[in-house]
């Protein structure tokens, strides 16, 4: 059994009692973490409170090297975290289109280096006989990281990396069914990183509105679902402590008439089913033209029929298990409302028969908007497949949904996709792609799937503040 502390201004600390951490490829207790509690969030923002003012001050070129620092520190155990991050969440080594573990680390990696060597240039307003003016972005202070159980390590570095760029210092709190990854990540950080600059601690999602609701907080970056969001956002109004959150999106890819199904089929596909779903921007609701929506659906099915589902660490495997049971049931029972509102099944609809949290990869045709399936997000391996007529109608259906976070348009006509794409409404648009982010381009949701973007200068921007100067001559 594999035991896991937290880490406070650089040091390992443990609590009075522990919990269980499940690896849902075979519902087994494989590691054990601190269970944190009021103390232990006190101390990890006094940490982060007392080492702020030394660590906005460093330069930037300091910064920069000591995040290089951490990236070489992700890569040289990347088989180690490779490792954690499958028997924690259930996703496979390689994965369904290179979408697993090992992509999980390589990007941790790469979002690590990239935002190392980003810069916060100084904007001049004036510079003439009477005066300079300038704005300077400033680093704000102690940033709470509150991240989720998909990507745990992934998103840890989304969010830590550019608040440790910018000059503020960090307390973190992983998903407690995903933790041990994230802690791994701190004890390597801590070990090139100044004392309190990172901390983390583990524990239920009360010890997390400890944290967003600290008077020394000044940020909170939280991914995650829209009413965690929400609760996050008002325990830290009292405050006014900014927030960026990533919240839950239903994405809706549209593929238009004119695509060659057979070709387009897997893409299709991937996008829906990479991390058995469980993404906040993987596509969740296709709606297909009525003249392909019956081959499309035999395609889709066939490769759903087909996929390798297994566990994580065997080779081979292209999709692993739905991460806890809880999300397994919900799955589940949109299955069986779908069933209900006489959806017909193209492939699977039940959970596997085998020891832990399996659901077959399932494609479901002829539902419309106002079934659960269909408005509700599912996040696992059940998608969803509506029919439509005009394009007009469907961009409109589209939009309907409370969630914003990204949308795809399918077609050979680039020109006439990429126009239809700016027509959704979501943080994200892709034509012929779904869900593809990369560290130099924001990426972010609107209406019911957040506030504020991630990546690139933007999503550094989002961890400083703006000082206007004004220098008299």
């Amino acid at each position: 059994m594999q035991q896991f502390d937290m880490f406070i201004n650089g040091q390992a600390v443990q609590s009075d009692s522990t919990f269980d951490v499940i690896n849902p490829a075979t519902a087994k207790v494989f590691a054990q973490c601190q269970l944190g509690n009021a103390s232990h969030v006190e101390q990890a923002v006094s940490a982060a409170k007392a080492a702020f003012p030394a660590w906005s001050q460093t330069t930037d070129e300091q910064r920069k090297q000591l995040l290089h620092e951490v990236a070489g520190a992700i890569e040289a155990n990347m088989p180690e975290l490779m490792q954690l991050v499958t028997m924690e969440t259930g996703k496979p080594m390689g994965g369904l289109n290179g979408v697993g573990s090992g992509m999980e680390v390589g990007g941790s990696i790469a979002w690590t280096q990239f935002t190392a060597e980003l810069q916060l240039p100084v904007d001049v307003i004036q510079d003439n006989e009477v005066a300079r003016i300038e704005v300077n972005r400033k680093p704000l202070g102690v940033v709470a990281s509150i991240t989720p159980w998909n990507w745990p390590l992934m998103i840890a570095i989304w969010h830590v990396i550019p608040a440790l760029r910018a000059g503020n210092t960090v307390v973190m709190k992983p998903a407690s069914f995903t933790p041990v990854s994230t802690l791994r990540f701190v004890q390597l950080a801590s070990e090139i990183l100044p004392p309190g600059v990172i901390n983390i601690i583990t524990g239920p999602g009360s010890v997390g509105g400890l944290i967003t609701g600290h008077p020394d907080v000044s940020k909170v970056a939280f991914t995650g679902s829209t009413p965690t969001g929400k609760r996050i956002m008002e325990s830290a109004s009292g405050n006014l402590t900014r927030c960026t959150l990533e919240l839950g999106g239903n994405d809706a890819g549209i593929v238009l008439p004119d695509v060659n199904v057979k070709e387009m089929a897997p893409k299709l596909f991937a996008a829906c089913f990479h991390n058995n779903g469980q993404t906040c921007a993987a596509l969740k609701r296709l709606y297909v033209h009525e003249s392909q929506y019956e081959e499309m659906g035999q395609e889709l099915a066939e490769l759903a029929k087909n996929v390798v589902v297994g566990d994580g660490l065997e080779e081979g495997t292209e999709l692993g298990p739905v991460q806890n049971e809880a999300q397994l049931n919900i799955v589940q029972d949109l299955a069986d409302s779908a069933r209900a509102d006489g959806g017909r099944f193209l492939s699977g609809g039940k959970r596997i028969d085998r020891e832990g949290y399996f659901f077959e990869p399932t494609i479901v045709a002829d539902l419309t908007d106002g079934h659960r399936l269909v408005d509700e997000e599912p996040f696992g391996p059940i998608v969803p497949m509506i029919k439509y007529s005009d394009i007009d109608e469907v961009i409109e259906r589209a939009n309907r949904n409370e969630c914003g976070l990204g949308g795809s348009i399918w077609s050979s006509d680039l020109d006439k996709a990429a126009a239809l794409a700016q027509r959704l409404e979501c943080g994200s648009a892709w034509v012929n792609d779904h869900g593809a982010l990369q560290p130099d381009a924001p990426f972010g949701g609107i209406k019911q799937s957040g506030m504020g973007v991630e990546f690139g200068l933007y999503g550094l921007e989002e961890f400083t503040s703006i000082q206007t100067l004004k220098v008299v001559k």
